[in-house]
Formats: structure tokens, C-alpha cells, sequence
């Protein structure tokens, strides 16, 4: 069960589409990170978030921290290289990242993370994609929300405060790029105000998580 979706006022499609993405706008972070954001790539996002949170296989999981297990903070689905997409925009999607940072990224997008955070008590922990090589090169994450804009915090690597807030849902695009994983850390705090359910899919590039 997750809490009601309050429907975008701006986004009333009745059907699910990407928009070209030549108005991304990049923001550039310092030590070689930047990210680039689209607010509203997809239409019909709605659509896409209750078809997603009806279909997608989600998983509950729990990991150990320090001397006792704890249920992770949101449900979560993978889909990795080859495997079919739960929907066919998000194949699209994939595609059309792939093609517009073929250039500076070197390679394509071939995985795909599901999240689905159900209310503002879930969420993710401050971190870094720095799993594989991401660790000592630079690459890139794709994060495309659906449902209730929740905040994407990012700072730099070592702590502090959030230097930056991205409050992302209803269709947004977000690209961490060059050496975002490594010299910053990203999270989705926890929140005490009233917000709906959020789904993010992120794509990455292979031997990247």
C-alpha cells in the first residue's frame, strides 16, 4: 500500500511520450561533477507511475547495519543489460539517452533501477554510485520520476549540508555526469510533509551501481 497520488496539474496527457531533449541545462558542481536537468521530459507521467507501481515486481529488502538487520526504506526492481523494460517508454527513454550523450559518454545505457519511495518516510541514504568503475572514472546516471516530486539532495563528497535541492517529479530528468559519483554524494532525505508516492528509474551504463 502506498499513499494516494496527487495527479500533476501541468501534466493532464492522456498519453505516455518523451519530449525532445535539447532543452536539458547543465549545472556544473565543481571537481569535474555537473548535472544536467529537464524538468517535464515525459507526458503523461501519471499514466507511466500507475502502471509502474501496478506491474513492476517490487521487492521488499532488508541489509545488515552494524550488528542487526533492517528493512531497506523503499521497494525496489533491476532490470539489467538484456533484460526487457516494464514499459515501453522507458525503453525509449533509455535509447534517446543513449544517443544524445553517445558523444561524451563513450558508450550507451544498459541497466535499470527501479525505486519506489511510498511516502516521505522512505528514502535513501547520503552516497555515491561508486560500484565498479565508477569508483576512478567518470560516467554518467540518468534519473527519470514519476509521481510526487520528492528532493534530490546532492553536497560534495565528506559531508555537510546540502549544497544543492532538486525537487524531481511529474516526468523531471536529472544526469549526474563526470565525477559526480565520486567527488559527491546524493540522497532522498526523509521528509515529515504530506507528499504522495514517487517512482525514479535510473539508467546506467554497464559496470556501473
Amino acid at each position: 500500500m502506498h499513499a494516494p497520488l496527487q495527479g500533476s496539474l501541468f501534466d493532464q496527457a492522456d498519453a505516455i511520450g518523451l519530449a525532445p531533449l535539447g532543452g536539458l541545462r547543465r549545472r556544473a558542481l565543481g571537481s569535474g561533477a555537473w548535472v544536467d536537468l529537464l524538468p517535464g521530459w515525459l507526458t503523461g507521467s501519471d499514466l507511466l507511475f500507475e502502471e509502474l507501481a501496478g506491474s513492476v515486481p517490487w521487492r521488499a529488502e532488508r541489509r545488515q547495519m552494524y550488528d542487526h538487520e533492517v528493512a531497506v526504506p523503499r521497494l525496489l526492481a533491476h532490470y539489467g543489460d538484456g533484460e526487457p523494460l516494464p514499459h515501453p517508454v522507458l525503453t525509449e527513454a533509455r535509447e534517446a539517452l543513449s544517443t544524445h550523450y553517445a558523444a561524451e559518454l563513450g558508450e550507451g545505457f544498459v541497466s535499470a533501477g527501479l525505486c519506489f519511495y511510498r511516502d516521505g518516510r522512505d528514502s535513501v541514504a547520503w552516497h555515491g554510485d561508486r560500484t565498479g568503475r565508477s569508483a576512478h572514472e567518470d560516467t554518467m546516471v540518468a534519473i527519470l520520476s514519476v509521481g510526487d516530486p520528492r528532493d534530490l539532495a546532492l553536497r560534495p563528497r565528506g559531508g555537510g549540508a546540502a549544497a544543492l535541492r532538486l525537487p524531481l517529479g511529474h516526468g523531471d530528468l536529472v544526469v549526474m555526469g563526470g565525477s559526480c559519483q565520486r567527488t559527491w554524494e546524493h540522497a532522498v532525505p526523509k521528509t515529515s510533509r504530506a507528499v504522495g508516492p514517487r517512482i525514479s528509474i535510473q539508467f546506467r551504463p554497464r559496470g556501473v551501481s
